[in-house]
């Protein structure tokens, strides 16, 4: 059986180290737990990257990053096939203009092939209108059905 792919979104990613949020905090690590194990394919993008460098607590940014150290995961490349992709993200009016980064997230997980992406950011990525957007225009470029869901880890190992 195909392994799930996922990819991750720098908010769900952050939440590794959320102590004034516990919940969302135990959420993230528990499902980190199930990362390495390898039972996923795991995908990041060199903005998640870039933006959990540009994390302004030296402390929680190394943290993080020794967090996935502790996973295996693909970090991709930027194309010309996920800029168009993140255009028409945008064109479409599934993502605003000005939240131009979560499109190109939504856009690295249409491109390669991701069964999902996992944010923490209900105010702009997981949305049913961003979710639906998101899935019409994957199917419509031939790259299948993608879902936007919770870091929970109970929604990702489907129980």
């Amino acid at each position: 059986m195909k392994k799930i792919k996922i990819f991750f979104e720098t908010s769900a990613i952050s939440n590794l180290e959320q102590p004034n949020v516990p919940h969302r905090e135990a959420d993230m690590k528990a499902l980190w737990e199930l990362l390495t194990d390898e039972i996923y394919d795991v995908v990041i993008s060199p903005p998640v990257i870039d933006e959990l460098r540009d994390t302004s607590d030296v402390k929680k940014r190394d943290l993080l990053f020794r967090y996935l150290d502790k996973i295996k995961f693909d970090s991709i490349e930027l194309t010309e096939e996920i800029y168009t992709i993140t255009h028409t993200i945008i064109d479409s009016g599934v993502v605003p203009e000005n939240k131009y980064f979560d499109a190109l997230h939504i856009a690295c997980a249409i491109a390669t092939n991701c069964d999902c992406i996992v944010p923490y950011n209900f105010r702009h990525i997981n949305r049913i209108s961003t979710i639906k957007g998101a899935q019409a225009i994957s199917i419509k470029l031939g790259h299948g059905n993608i879902n936007i869901i919770e870091a929970s880890p109970l929604l990702i190992k489907g129980e």
